[in-house]
């Protein structure tokens, strides 16, 4: 199969230069205007959502022999990628490459840079799209995100899984579940959750009649996805457009290649041009642009919580430059735990660190990081995590033996290396700790022992395949929980293993605010679109839980109708009688 036909351009709208101007663009259409209404009536209702099955891609399975030879194919393949702004496709001409992270010297695609004059046109093209899109029915907006679920279950899933294993290194497993089951997931429980807040309205009685309109916001939403997780390159632009907003989408230049396949596929399934603007290039030049104008809306962000941090220090300088104050949603960092109990079972724990710690090269932002471990069941655990280190095979993601594949790209192989070193030198490291970057940007799965709770490695987000272990004694499990949730300045997922239900509760109580996402006698890695809303808090970001009718509270601005069926005739009121 390949992309999709190239969907007819719209000249890219002139920059206003009144505020008048401005504000008549980025507001929704009168009621007298051409616009067409959806032709309907009746209460709507979108599909029940069920979570996408993960196929297993087993030996003689149709989805392995599919996939197979799509990574054939699209290996063979050199993509030219363009920005894509007002549904035209922009060539600069200033090319950068995506390269497989397990063979850095393959070039899978070139990539062209977005312009400052490109950036000021994906904000014309919005501001022209926001007239329709946002006076379509909502109904037929979730359609458009209905309709791309139902492609990414079918006709795309090979390409978009594909995509992900050679640009991203992930293994088929880890693209199914990511690239192909979470976010078709997000795309079918998003209309849903839209649906009930939709739902929600206020009291009404016989002479009057109140209503909520959930407004689009007034202006852009500008998207920045990151490389990890394509089924959050998927989410951070489409959730704010199901609800009426137009967005601008940055993504991460490590993971263009499926980035690029997924604005494809939201053409193909119907996407009008300039609701999503895909602007692919330098992030300091496009948030600098983005994030002083005046119809800057909202933020929809996942990465590092430094970038984070210093796009909300801009927008708060900036705010009384802005049109509305912008709405700032994002996900950040992580220093994820696991936290066990002298009851815990060693074989549970063991397989959820290897699973926690090692998937997906701990690249994860829910990645198991840092354990804390009884010393009467130390021994065990580790010896069994040991053994199953020895059996991860790490390689090319083609080859479906491999559990691993390459860390992302040579800046993250050389940060990730250095935290090696630091714990062969100061640490004990029990198992792997090989690091190998001729070919591909390979990190042994490392597990590092220490007994200083303080350890840097127990404290800093290192985002790779290496876990530390701190060795804690029996007796002092209610002191190590405080431990573990005065350690990080983050508190995204965390989890417990006890067989002993009072140190469950124990843990529950002590560490409430150290992870939004908190797993019981699993690893802490996995949430799953409308089972465990993902997202956390303090360092890790405004936990506004992806995949819950939460987030999308934050991409509308509702407006309350009151309408009087009998107004008053007379302006005095009955107290005002003589006695």
């Amino acid at each position: 199969m390949s992309a999709s036909t190239v969907r007819p351009a719209t000249a890219p709208a002139k920059q206003s230069n009144s505020d008048k101007e401005e504000h008549a663009a980025f507001s929704p259409a009168p009621a007298h205007s051409n616009t067409p209404g959806s032709g309907f009536n009746g209460n709507r209702r979108v599909p029940i959502p069920v979570n996408e099955p993960v196929k297993s891609y087993a030996p003689g399975s149709p989805e392995r022999a599919s996939l197979k030879d799509r990574l054939k194919s699209m290996a063979a393949e050199r993509v030219d990628i363009p920005a894509i702004i007002g549904g035209k496709e922009i060539r600069s001409g200033e090319l950068a490459q995506s390269v497989m992270p397990h063979n850095h010297k393959h070039v899978l695609a070139d990539w062209h840079k977005t312009t400052a004059a490109d950036v000021d046109r994906a904000i014309g093209a919005s501001r022209d799209a926001a007239r329709e899109w946002a006076n379509w029915s909502w109904e037929d907006r979730a359609a458009v995100f209905l309709k791309a679920a139902e492609l990414l279950t079918t006709t795309w899933r090979a390409t978009i899984n594909a995509s992900t294993m050679l640009g991203q290194s992930k293994t088929a497993f880890q693209a199914e579940i990511d690239s192909a089951c979470e976010l078709i997931d997000f795309w079918r429980f998003n209309p849903h959750y839209a649906q009930q807040l939709y739902d929600e309205q206020p009291l009404s009685d016989h002479t009057m009649w109140n209503q909520l309109d959930y407004r689009g916001l007034e202006g852009f939403v500008y998207a920045v996805t990151p490389f990890n997780f394509t089924s959050i390159a998927g989410n951070l632009p489409t959730a704010p457009a199901l609800m009426g907003n137009t967005v601008i989408w940055k993504p991460a230049s490590s993971a263009m290649l499926s980035a690029y396949y997924l604005m494809k596929l939201l053409e193909e399934a119907g996407l009008p041009p300039g609701v999503i603007n895909f602007v692919p290039g330098d992030a300091g030049m496009i948030s600098d642009k983005l994030l002083a104008h005046r119809d800057l809306a909202g933020v929809h962000f996942t990465g590092s919580t430094s970038v984070f941090n210093n796009m909300w220090k801009t927008i708060g300088a900036s705010m009384s430059n802005y049109r509305s104050y912008p709405r700032i949603v994002g996900e950040t960092g992580g220093k994820d735990f696991i936290v066990a109990h002298a009851s815990a079972d060693p074989v549970a724990l063991s397989v959820a660190i290897a699973r926690g710690g090692f998937e997906y090269q701990g690249q994860k932002c829910s990645a198991a990081s840092r354990v804390y471990v009884p010393e009467s069941i130390w021994p065990e655990v580790r010896d069994r995590t040991a053994a199953i280190m020895k059996e991860i095979k790490m390689g090319d993601p083609a080859d479906f033996r491999n559990f691993m594949g390459a860390v992302i790209d040579k800046r993250a192989f050389d940060k990730i290396g250095e935290y090696v070193t630091h714990g062969r030198s100061n640490a004990k490291i029990i198992a792997g700790g090989g690091v190998k970057g001729d070919e591909g940007y390979f990190i042994e799965p490392t597990l590092v022992e220490t007994h200083d709770p303080s350890y840097k490695l127990l404290c800093e987000e290192i985002f790779g395949p290496v876990v530390t272990a701190h060795v804690y004694d029996d007796s002092k499990y209610e002191e190590t929980l405080r431990i573990v949730d005065q350690t990080s300045p983050y508190a995204l997922t965390g989890a417990v293993f006890a067989r002993d239900r009072a140190a469950v509760r124990m843990a529950q109580v002590a560490l409430r605010n150290a992870a939004g996402n908190f797993y019981v006698n699993d690893k802490p890695t996995g949430a799953v679109v409308g089972q465990q809303p993902f997202g956390g808090a303090r360092g890790s970001g405004t936990n506004d839980k992806a995949g819950s009718k939460l987030n999308l509270t934050r991409w509308v601005s509702a407006r309350n109708i009151k309408e009087t069926f009998s107004p008053p005739l007379d302006y005095k009121y009955a107290f005002m009688a003589e006695e």
